[in-house]
């Protein structure tokens, strides 16, 4: 049997850690907790954790902090996502810029919660669209590498590296977003088509979370913001990706 997930859940409130503990283990995962972000910091570094469930209300350093910090330094694809008792949307915009893969609003339904993390889950993953089903006898293996201008991208490994060789670091969504960018190439994609591709969900009126994602993709590829090379705005259409995509010899 495969181990269960081991999610890492980090809350100051010891009441809700505990209740939270012992629904997600009666939801078929492994799950450690923390009350800071020490005790974070320490759990991560002696386990292998699938996904954080962070706070954003935290004592001594706040969690859109410590999130932007995991992105940065610590665990760039550890998928995240955020709880905050705060409802506007700014502060969500904020956690999804700092690399969080979805929020959760206090107060929330613990079987909502749960639904959230197997969703993200299941995004992390989840083969490329093109990838979905096996190879058939004969059929030629997809590529490891794919190729973009002076650009690659190793779809094994995830990786991200620039016309000079050095590694782009990315995070999970701004991954599963490259990816379905590149395999769709010259083909206008409308931001529901995206959100869906990329996270499984259908987009509400308000949702900004491709619009930001787009924008840190661009940075990661230093776009012009005005001209950019690969990745266009099509006017009350959605994205395209311009550039030819080019897969490399699969590896043997």
């Amino acid at each position: 049997m495969n181990s269960p997930e081991h999610l890492l859940v980090v809350d100051d409130d010891r009441q809700l850690l505990s209740l939270l503990a012992q629904y997600l283990e009666a939801g078929g995962y492994r799950v450690s907790t923390a009350g800071n972000a020490a005790q974070m910091r320490a759990v991560l570094a002696d386990h292998r954790i699938d996904l954080l469930v962070l706070d954003v209300m935290l004592p001594g350093e706040y969690g859109l902090s410590l999130c932007r910090e995991l992105r940065v330094r610590g665990a760039p694809t550890l998928p995240i996502l955020m709880l905050t008792a705060r409802s506007e949307e700014a502060d969500r915009i904020v956690g999804l810029e700092m690399g969080a893969d979805d929020y959760l609003t206090k107060p929330f339904a613990m079987r909502e919660l749960l639904a959230r993390i197997r969703a993200v889950l299941r995004r992390t993953h989840m083969l490329p669209p093109n990838l979905q089903s096996p190879p058939d006898a004969g059929q030629q293996k997809p590529s490891r590498e794919l190729q973009f201008g002076e650009w690659r991208l190793d779809t094994i490994a995830r990786h991200l590296l620039d016309p000079h060789g050095t590694l782009v670091a990315l995070t999970g969504g701004e991954y599963r977003l490259l990816r379905v960018l590149l395999d769709h190439p010259q083909r206008i994609l409308t931001r529901d088509q995206l959100l869906n591709l990329t996270q499984g969900r259908d987009a509400d009126a308000f949702d900004r979370s491709i619009d930001l994602l787009i924008s840190r993709l661009r940075r990661r590829l230093r776009e012009d913001a005005q001209e950019p090379r690969y990745i266009k705005t099509v006017r009350n259409g959605g994205y395209i990706f311009c550039a030819e995509v080019r897969p490399l010899e699969a590896s043997p």
